[in-house]
């Protein structure tokens, strides 16, 4: 069983940045694949960016390619999301998510066994 607990959200003004974290308990956290996900009221739960279990590959949702970064720290058991230039249609609540797979991460949500609760993040002036 894995756990994952997310940080870093907020209210943020239009063009301005944040970074999520989401930290695992489980080790070797290595091995998992890891993604953000989000999902808007009213709206599906959709894919946001993926990165590999060694953190050799990233892949990105088009809405959010150039502005958002996936990255992992092993050593930490902690992937993050760095978000700049955010828009309004960037508000949402994050989920972090993880698979125990070596392969190229997928985008859809039942390639994911673990998630975390979410966190709010909200783009307004």
């Amino acid at each position: 069983q894995v756990q994952l607990v997310e940080s870093g959200g907020g209210l943020v003004q239009p063009g301005g940045s944040l970074r999520l974290s989401c930290a695992a308990s489980r080790r070797p956290f290595s091995r998992y694949a890891m993604a953000w996900f989000r999902q808007a009221p009213g709206k599906e739960r959709e894919f946001v960016a993926a990165i590999n279990w060694s953190g050799s590959s990233t892949y990105y949702a088009d809405s959010v390619k150039g502005r958002f970064t996936i990255s992992r720290d092993s050593a930490k058991n902690t992937v993050y999301l760095q978000m700049n230039s955010l828009k309004p249609e960037d508000t949402a609540v994050y989920y972090c998510a993880a698979n125990n797979f070596a392969g190229v991460p997928g985008r859809a949500t039942d390639n994911y066994d673990y998630w975390g609760q979410g966190t709010q993040v909200t783009v307004s002036s």
